[in-house]
């Protein structure tokens, strides 16, 4: 076999069973049956057509994130992606293609801006951006200047095909926004979300105001201090790179780092609470994709890499099955099944037929399963699972492995999405570690949600196989070559872009996998500074639309009406509770509302665990973590708090929101 590497010209034409590494002939005999090539160690030969001369290992293009990898920590890499290559050519099964489709001019700008929620910044609807403006006002600096990147862009190519929309300059658009005779203090808005909207607060001589940060970010940029083990959430990350200067990087950096020691980051407490993906409600959900979107977008620029987000065309794939069946396809039979369902049903039953075997067992995930018996059980779970009637008690250990590492490989598309995969695997390039990890966290944050909820899952049973690692032998490294190729060589791209890069990749995005695992609940927070701008927005909206003076006279009534009917509402519910005292509902405990006086020390949990304390006639059967206290309303829509949240220091950041004990999801 021939794979030919573009750019590099590197053609890999034989591999080398290695004499000193005899002794991996006596492996597990499952490894053994199932795929004799693999259990081989030895070295591939590469040929440079520019150079007769021949390298004895896959040379990478190591990143500051790769530098002390031992080339022989790569073994369980090449030896799996040996076992998938094994697997496609015995499989016989026509592979469906996903053409990729490369954009015209301007195209891949104007699809970004569309999904960063600024489509009517163009086009037709280019005359009434109102939605956009608010959006655009709450951006920090940098973030705008992504966007009007994309939209300079955008405007340059439509003239050149001759476009009668109007194409406004963003930068008028952000002028408008930054006019201090619009900004008007909002009740909704506390003074520690103000931002640089008000030029007389920021304006400093020399510098642009509409790219200024606010005083709060700034004086906390100012304090920042180089550690390699805090990661701040308060400030837009790329607000974070364009302000470190390229000697600060060094320090960072702090030279070669030591990847085999990945550093233990950790998040800073927070008074007002951490946020986690699931916590905010769908509407500020779109909110935060679109933010990190263009968060994103703006790090990657800051630091000199190209983002672009893929495209593939729709294709015919699979509408029912197990195997090859797309995700989507797959939840909707699932649902049928069990109502609410977030998790594939062979995925989550995979796992536990894995977990049932114990979790020491020496080689897990690393050892493949037999492959003729792999491949008879694929066949017969696609016949008789949803029937009920395949028998589980004959799937070895090993084989459920294979079939787990199959399952997620053969997705029509990769389960970290065609539009973001090319994404994924360019974190490796970044900087920095906290610039990787960073990107990580928008990365996840703009996944599909099916597609965020099992790699999730699959990243929280990874980590279990690792705290085994004394036993089992899998170790945080080795879980990540295994799994990397599994989860980054995407086939169904129809070419060989991704094999011609295999040996350029494997060192990289098995990095990407071990931040994956190991910083999994960070990589599912939301940071702080999106949370603040949701509300802003949140808050600049009601704003505008109190102030809109061509509303109807018959929306303005029932305005009107509403407001009064909820100040009445509000006046008689809270006529007893006195300043700095909140009223906290709990329509599904037997205390339903209680008055709460706050103080410095008073958490959530403490509030929730007050109610749960109560003894009345009416007996609850939900439990402590079962329930959770919610803010609801004000510059919000909706948002989980937990435990750990002060709840005065909330209380200060939305004054107007409401207070409401229920369980998750209702």
């Amino acid at each position: 076999m021939n794979w030919l590497s573009g750019s590099q010209r590197v053609v890999l034409t034989a591999y080398h069973p290695s004499s000193t590494n005899a002794a991996a002939g006596n492996q597990a005999k499952e490894g053994e049956e199932a795929c004799p090539a693999s259990r081989r160690s030895g070295q591939y030969t590469m040929h440079h057509e520019n150079s007769k001369k021949a390298t004895e290992r896959p040379a990478f293009d190591r990143s500051s994130s790769q530098d002390s990898l031992d080339e022989l920590s790569m073994d369980d890499y090449w030896k799996e992606l040996e076992n998938i290559h094994e697997t496609r050519k015995n499989s016989h099964e026509e592979e469906e293609v996903v053409v990729v489709k490369e954009p015209d001019e301007g195209e891949l700008e104007e699809e970004w801006l569309k999904e960063a929620g600024l489509s009517n910044l163009f086009g037709e609807s280019a005359e009434d951006p109102v939605e956009s403006m608010v959006f655009l006002s709450t951006l920090t600096r940098t973030q705008k200047a992504a966007v009007q990147k994309r939209v300079e862009t955008v405007t340059q190519t439509m003239r050149k095909k001759n476009k009668q929309h109007q194409v406004p300059d963003v930068r008028d658009i952000f002028r408008i926004q930054n006019d201090p005779k619009e900004k008007v203090s909002d009740g909704n808005e506390p003074p520690s979300m103000k931002t640089s909207i008000n030029k007389n607060e920021t304006q400093e001589e020399g510098k642009d105001p509409e790219f200024s940060l606010g005083i709060h970010e700034k004086n906390l940029l100012e304090d920042m201090t180089v550690s390699e083990t805090d990661i701040n959430l308060e400030i837009s990350f790329a607000e974070q790179a364009a302000n470190v200067k390229d000697d600060s990087i060094d320090k960072i950096c702090g030279g070669k780092e030591d990847d085999t020691l990945l550093p233990n980051f950790r998040l800073p407490k927070d008074k007002t609470g951490t946020t986690k993906i699931g916590d905010l409600a769908p509407q500020d959900m779109k909110k935060v994709y679109s933010l990190a979107l263009i968060e994103l977008t703006a790090l990657y620029d800051i630091l000199g890499t190209e983002f672009k987000q893929q495209k593939a065309l729709k294709i015919k794939t699979k509408d029912s099955g197990l195997f090859g069946v797309p995700l989507s396809v797959l939840l909707e039979q699932d649902q049928k099944k069990v109502p609410g369902t977030k998790i594939p049903l062979i995925l989550q039953k995979l796992i536990s037929q894995i977990e049932e075997a114990r979790l020491d067992t020496e080689g897990l995930l690393r050892i493949p399963g037999v492959a003729a018996r792999v491949k008879s059980l694929c066949q017969e779970l696609e016949a008789k699972f949803y029937e009920g009637t395949f028998n589980w008690e004959m799937v070895k250990q090993h084989d459920a492995a294979s079939l787990l590492k199959l399952f997620i490989r053969e997705l029509p598309q990769p389960l970290l999405t065609v539009e973001y995969l090319k994404a994924f695997q360019d974190v490796q390039y970044l900087p920095t570690r906290k610039q990787q990890l960073q990107a990580l966290n928008l990365l996840v944050l703009l996944l599909p949600e099916a597609n965020r909820d099992m790699l999730k899952v699959l990243l929280e049973f990874l980590q279990r196989i690792i705290d085994y690692r004394d036993k089992n032998k899998m170790t945080l490294n080795n879980i990540a070559m295994v799994v990397a190729p599994n989860l980054f060589t995407f086939h169904g791209f129809g070419s060989k872009s991704i094999e011609q890069n295999e040996f350029v990749m494997a060192a990289g995005t098995a990095n990407v996998m071990r931040f994956m695992i190991k910083y999994q609940k960070l990589l599912w927070t939301i940071p702080k500074f999106i949370v603040n701008q949701v509300r802003k927005q949140n808050a600049e909206s009601q704003r505008k639309e109190r102030k809109d003076k061509a509303m109807k006279k018959l929306l303005k009534k029932m305005a009107y009406d509403r407001e009064k009917h909820e100040k009445q509402d509000k006046n008689s519910n809270d006529a007893d509770v006195p300043q700095g005292v909140i009223r906290v509902q709990a329509p599904h405990l037997s205390k339903v509302s209680m008055a709460i006086q706050l103080t410095e020390e008073l958490k959530a949990s403490d509030i929730v665990a007050r109610f749960l304390s109560q003894k009345s006639g009416v007996v609850s059967s939900l439990q402590k973590e079962e329930v959770f206290l919610y803010e609801i309303g004000g510059n919000i829509g909706e948002r989980c708090l937990d435990d750990d949240t002060y709840m005065k220091d909330l209380y200060q950041l939305n004054p107007n929101a409401e207070w409401v004990i229920k369980p998750k999801n209702i």
